[in-house]
């Protein structure tokens, strides 16, 4: 489609407005992304808080390197013992499946959003970071109307929204859920953003609200202390560089396990099915196989894209015999080139509002994918490792791809088939996203869903997943149990394309 400043694809309407009105003042693809990422809190809260953390791999059209900026969660310098920590589960329904969610103070690790979006404006904006703030300033202050989708999302988490009298009063007003067409304001938040844009980051390292943190932390039993939110630093990483059927891909790169993942399934996609179209079984014993080696090689993310591991795991593909998080994502692409593609989390909160802050803080320590070695055994002061997976692809003639995915562990298999249907079957980017999909977990079991089926797979195909997967699980519609991927792409001729994932609510605008 046509269009002069750029395009956005983004979780939410709101969130793709402040973008976009960003571009058509002049803002580059930096500053819309930090816009939006903001004002996604709004909107978003139960995918994104200001108290979460997240990634941003940016592709500056001057020809400068592709950077990735973390600021996903640090754990913390100390912990606090066992006997004294607010730490518990709770059980979200899902539906068709449920899964089960820890959280209280003790599952909160130091937050770098803030410290992200500062240090993208430091060395990528152009406008004020005042302007940047004020779409999320006057979401919060006017309010924003609720939507279906968003109104489900808190029967979900509904144990987590209603945890206690703080989140209550903001999330449940009247001990009772949003519901769509309601229309939630957040007076505290915007006061926390007016006062964030006038005394910037260190408002959240050493001011009122990192005061407010710790004393959460302090009086109900967690382990954040001032001098964790002192020392806490936005990491800039050089990409995981990546090529899959000649596309120059650029990944999440480790301590992140979800650019290693996807170039693993990539990797061994390409030998699987070297030329054509890699069918429904073959993605899903790539899903598989890619799930074996993350437990087998634990924490040496670097290992999983050597030749040896893709040798030793295509051996095994080749032997195998078929048996018989609150996350979301923002990508923009403006005129002159410059692509960001940002995912940003909150887990799903941790069950306590910051007095007066108006939003929760994370349980980044409480996310079981987070913590593979159990609960309570990370390491102090250092970065997590996540599955959120923000990428970017360039293909030979120009063509420039800004996509990522909400959807914890299932951000890596989503990623994967919708890099496959756009650079295998050819499709275009929103059919691309729109397509069923499948997830296949550890132990063999899988998901998939039922529809639409034939934009993917085959009916064919269909029956024969079926039969490698007896016991596999049709889901009747599209769900966002199977991630949500919103992208942006800009032709080599400078046209614009956009798709934001029905599953969770995505939009696109081109400016």
């Amino acid at each position: 489609m046509t269009g002069k400043r750029g395009v956005v694809a983004a979780g939410h309407a709101v969130t793709a407005d402040a973008a976009a009105e960003v571009l058509r003042e002049g803002g580059n693809a930096f500053d819309a992304a930090i816009a939006a990422m903001a004002t996604a809190c709004v909107p978003e809260f139960v995918f994104s808080s200001i108290g979460g953390g997240g990634f941003l791999m940016a592709l500056a059209a001057d020809g400068n390197k592709t950077r990735l900026y973390d600021f996903f969660a640090q754990t913390p310098r100390a912990k606090c013992p066992e006997d004294d920590l607010d730490f518990y589960a709770i059980e979200a329904d899902f539906g068709p499946a449920t899964q089960e969610f820890h959280i209280g103070a003790g599952s909160a690790a130091v937050p770098g959003l803030v410290q992200g979006l500062y240090a993208v404006h430091a060395d990528l904006g152009t406008l004020p970071m005042k302007r940047l703030l004020e779409p999320a300033i006057i979401a919060a202050r006017d309010g924003v109307e609720v939507s279906a989708l968003h109104a489900y999302l808190y029967t979900i988490v509904a144990p987590i929204l209603q945890a206690g009298a703080d989140t209550r009063r903001l999330f449940s007003p009247g001990g009772t859920l949003f519901e769509a067409g309601d229309i939630y304001r957040n007076s505290e938040f915007a006061n926390l953003l007016e006062a964030l844009a006038s005394e910037g980051p260190r408002l959240f390292s050493e001011g009122e609200v990192a005061r407010a943190i710790v004393d959460q932390s302090r009086t109900h039993g967690g382990h954040l202390t001032m001098d964790d939110l002192k020392a806490y630093r936005v990491e800039r990483r050089q990409p995981l560089h990546w090529r899959y059927r000649g596309e120059e891909l650029h990944l999440n790169p480790p301590p992140a396990a979800s650019g290693a993942l996807i170039a693993f399934g990539l990797g061994l996609l390409e030998r699987l099915v070297p030329r054509g179209v890699p069918d429904a079984c073959a993605l899903a014993r790539v899903m598989e196989e890619t799930n074996t080696v993350r437990m087998a090689r634990g924490g040496a993310l670097h290992e999983i894209v050597s030749d040896a591991a893709l040798a030793e795991h295509f051996a095994a593909l080749q032997a195998h015999k078929p048996a018989t998080r609150g996350t979301t994502h923002i990508s923009v692409i403006d005129a002159e080139g410059n692509a960001a593609s940002a995912t940003i989390t909150n887990g799903e909160g941790n069950g306590h509002a910051v007095e007066g802050c108006g939003f929760m803080l994370n349980n980044m320590l409480g996310e079981e994918d987070l913590n593979p070695e159990g609960f309570h055994q990370w390491s102090e002061d250092s970065r997590l490792s996540s599955m959120m997976a923000p990428s970017v692809t360039l293909s030979r003639e120009g063509m420039v791809t800004a996509l990522g995915s909400g959807g914890s562990n299932r951000i890596r298999t989503a990623i994967l088939q919708v890099l496959v249907n756009l650079l295998d079957r050819g499709m275009g980017l929103s059919s691309a996203v729109g397509a069923a999909r499948i997830h296949a977990e550890r132990g063999g079991t899988l998901s998939f869903e039922e529809g639409p089926w034939s934009e993917s797979f085959s009916d064919a195909e269909r029956e024969a997943l079926r039969e490698a997967y007896p016991d596999a699980e049709g889901w009747p519609e599209v769900n966002l149990f199977f991630g949500g991927v919103h992208a942006a792409r800009r032709t080599p001729k400078g046209g614009f394309e956009g798709a934001g994932d029905s599953r969770r609510g995505g939009v696109a605008v081109i400016v």
